[in-house]
């Protein structure tokens, strides 16, 4: 190999260990996850961090040698933002207008916590959760009040991807926190704002993970834990290499959890592996992973239940979700300035529903004149979807009128089948609420759907001075939706639908200084309704979410535009600081309008006009000795801007046929104005860390309260406090131990408003006295947990 080749392989690695040191290396050292980094200007090649550090090192060895060597210096790390789905070189953290939160593996072990949704609430500004299904791995996330939910029928607001794969499941755009594989995460980013070139749902923002891979995680550990509600787990992971150019990662993890309440159990099962090859040019890397979850929920429950908060309302409600995947990626440097990346990938999700409802028609007068008394009907439904797609991504840097310029340009298809049915079984209630089957399930819906959508986009920084940069993005969506009936007798359910849009941003960063940066951008995002939404939109033919489709009257696409302004600093070298104040439009906005109150699932989708998300975000951190503190505060005013009509009649304001009129200025239920989270990292020994949490989530409105005017008024704000703690026995061996809910707090971070029909002795069902409540979603009481963890290499 000449001497020149040797150069350009050893300047590619440098880039590639920049690009690892940058979003894992880099942020280790920080207690929890780091909101602002500021750095010095720089291009937009991630490999100025490495080379200098290379050059440093071997200028201080031949110092050594030779006095007359010039001095060198060490420049801080970049922090290094994927501001596009596909992994590659990235943009430095200074000429990204966005206030974009990251997290690493290390941030995440350390705090032990079940589930990746808690993790984020616990931890980063603007991040909230609701329990609307009663079991811990399927919680409503809200960002800057837009929703990354697993309940079909929420009107999703965030994207979700892992190693650039769209995880957003097509039917529905829903996102099953219990598939994603925890212990496998390497970086998490959180980018706020419509970023257009993330694609579809992106109205709110994008969560973007990267998985490890077995060269930056040489190292193998196993690890178990147990505590409260009979929980146990077990986890293992292996990484190493083999050879210059392989490595491989390999993860499993098994838990079953009785839940807190009666009728809330878990159990999860999942597995993740990933074989990398890598040179001087080239990257190509190979991983597959699945699951196998059974989820058991405990419903919302009227306030009147409240004195046993463990009880279920009705049961049983279950959801089995089972998911297989494979991808496949790449990335080749041409040169020092031309990168070209891709993935195709593979995936298949299986949900098997069964549910429990109680019969809202109970006592009314059939047709043939005749009184209904059934009282209960058992639900089970299937979704199966096969989803595959291919991505690919051009990135050239060099220089454009003499100024330092990174031009991006990439194309994606993602397509999916699936099947949906439906079958529905007349039913009884015990004493204890469970529901028997009288007779047999009869089919009601069999459905096909076929989702394909295409997209294009480009995105441009241009260093204008070594201080001012100018960021132009844009992506052209086109989405195809197809819904068919398989069974003959809805043929009504048949229907073909096609939207599109191009979707622009605009954002500037100036970097007065090395320690300051500030920003301000405007983006515009799209939404297209799902398949469920179009086969569910017909107030004349009510459906029952996730059950029944029945019709597909179109429904316009929601277009969200973003604007943000912000800043984020260093002072001195123990405390980092970030600021941003934004608002999203939503246009067309798409709402389920409950045809017999916010309690039941009966009912249908519908433009409802325009809504608006608007706040500001504090962060900061600071490191003193052995304590480090992180703090936010988060404000979130999410109101409608439209007048529109919703059937709520459990809504004390109701008019005489059970409709409230909501107005603009009214706030949308579920998402917490205020949000305040401190987090005290506290190093007592060399071996010994203790964590605490601290978190407050204002107050709510329930869910059929759209107009702000139930008597029962909104559902209290709360405070968490949790604590975790390590010891470090020895080199290998490590215990540990957390607690939530220290205080044992009472609360609930969910409500809606319906009619409670077990009134009778003993909270039996008494079908012909319902009564109007506001229904919660409890939060868990204390728990407490140990476990130790065993690393080798």
């Amino acid at each position: 190999m000449s001497m020149r080749s040797q150069a350009r392989r050893k300047r590619r690695l440098q880039r590639r260990a920049g690009i690892t040191f940058c979003v894992g290396g880099a942020l280790a050292g920080l207690s929890t996850s780091v909101w602002a980094q500021a750095e010095p200007p720089v291009a937009a090649s991630a490999s100025a961090p490495a080379s200098a550090s290379s050059a440093a090192s071997s200028g201080a060895a031949d110092g050594n040698a030779n006095s007359n060597t010039t001095p060198t210096t060490t420049l801080a790390p970049i922090v290094v933002v994927g501001t596009t789905p596909l992994l590659g070189i990235g943009t430095p953290l200074t000429l990204v207008p966005a206030n974009v939160q990251t997290v690493n593996a290390a941030d995440i072990q350390r705090q032990g916590r079940q589930t990746l949704s808690d993790y984020l609430a616990a931890n980063l500004p603007s991040v909230t959760i609701s329990d609307a299904q009663g079991n811990p791995y399927q919680m409503n996330l809200f960002y800057r009040g837009f929703t990354a939910s697993p309940l079909l029928g929420t009107p999703q607001g965030l994207s979700v991807f892992v190693d650039g794969v769209r995880v957003n499941e097509p039917f529905g755009d829903v996102v099953n926190w219990d598939l994603l594989p925890q212990q496998a995460i390497d970086t998490m980013q959180l980018i706020p704002g419509s970023n257009p070139t993330f694609g579809f749902n992106t109205l709110g923002g994008a969560l973007s993970i990267t998985t490890k891979n077995g060269k930056d995680n040489p190292v193998g550990e196993a690890e178990i834990q147990g505590g409260s509600w009979g929980r146990k787990a077990a986890q293992i992971e292996q990484g190493g290499t083999i050879g210059q150019n392989l490595d491989y990662y390999f993860t499993a993890n098994a838990a079953n959890d009785n839940g807190w309440a009666e009728q809330n159990e878990s159990r999860i099962r999942q597995a993740f592996g990933k074989l990398r090859y890598t040179d001087a040019d080239t990257t190509l890397s190979l991983s597959a992973g699945g699951a196998d979850n059974d989820l058991h929920g405990a419903q919302t429950i009227p306030r009147s239940f409240l004195g046993n908060p463990r009880q279920p309302y009705t049961y049983p409600d279950q959801n089995q979700n089972s998911a297989g995947y494979l991808t496949l990626s790449g990335d080749h440097y041409f040169n020092d300035n031309v990168e070209l990346s891709g993935n195709a990938y593979y995936r298949h999700f299986r949900n098997a529903n069964t549910s429990s409802n109680v019969n809202n028609d109970y006592g009314t007068i059939n047709p043939d004149g005749t009184v209904d008394t059934l009282q209960a009907t058992n639900v089970q439904s299937t979704v199966t979807t096969d989803s595959y797609g291919a991505s690919l991504q051009l990135t050239l840097l060099g220089k454009l009128g003499g100024m330092q310029n990174q031009f991006i340009a990439g194309m994606a298809v993602d397509a999916a089948d699936s099947r949906f049915t439906q079958s529905s079984q007349d039913a009884a209630f015990t004493d204890s609420r469970a529901t028997v089957g009288i007779g047999n399930f009869a089919q009601q819906t069999n459905a096909n759907t076929h989702n394909t959508n295409y997209g294009i986009y480009l995105t441009d920084t241009l260093s204008l001075t070594p201080q001012w940069s100018l960021t132009l993005s844009g992506r052209y969506n086109w989405a195809d939706a197809t819904i068919g009936d398989e069974s003959g007798t809805q043929p009504q359910l048949d229907g073909h639908h096609t939207f599109s849009r191009f979707n622009p941003a605009v954002g500037i960063n100036w970097n007065p200084t090395p320690a300051l940066t500030a920003y301000a951008t405007y983006n515009e995002g799209m939404r297209s309704p799902t398949a469920i939404e179009l086969a569910c939109a017909d107030p004349n033919a009510p459906c029952s979410l996730p059950n029944d489709f029945i019709a597909d009257p179109s429904l316009q696409p929601v277009i969200s535009k973003t604007y943000e302004v912000g800043a984020r600093g260093r002072i001195g070298g123990n405390t980092t600081w970030s600021a941003a104040a934004y608002s999203t439009t939503l246009d067309n906005d798409i709402e389920f309008i409950s045809s017999t109150g916010a309690g039941s699932s009966q009912g249908f989708f519908q433009n409802v006009g325009r809504t608006r998300r608007q706040g500001v975000e504090l962060a900061g951190q600071t490191k003193y000795g052995p304590f480090t503190v992180t703090g936010s505060y988060s404000y979130v005013n999410a109101t409608y801007q439209s007048t529109w009509v919703e059937s709520s009649p459990s809504n004390s304001s109701a008019d005489a046929n059970g409709n409230i009129t909501v107005h603009p200025g009214d706030h949308i239920p579920s998402i917490p104005a205020t949000t305040v989270k401190l987090r005290l990292d506290y190093a007592a020994t060399a071996k010994w860390r203790i964590g605490t949490n601290l978190t407050w989530r204002g107050s709510i409105y329930a869910q059929g309260d759209e107009n702000n005017q139930d008597v029962n008024g909104k559902i209290s704000g709360y405070l968490l406090i949790d604590m975790d703690t390590s010891y470090q026995v020895t080199k290998q061996l490590q215990v540990f131990a957390s607690v939530s809910n220290l205080l044992d707090k009472r609360y609930a971070s969910f409500g809606a408003l319906g009619e409670n029909f077990f009134t009778g002795p003993g909270n039996t069902f008494n079908g012909t006295a319902p009564v109007n409540e506001q229904f919660v979603g409890p939060g868990a009481p204390r728990g407490f947990w140990v476990g130790m963890r065993y690393a080798w290499k």
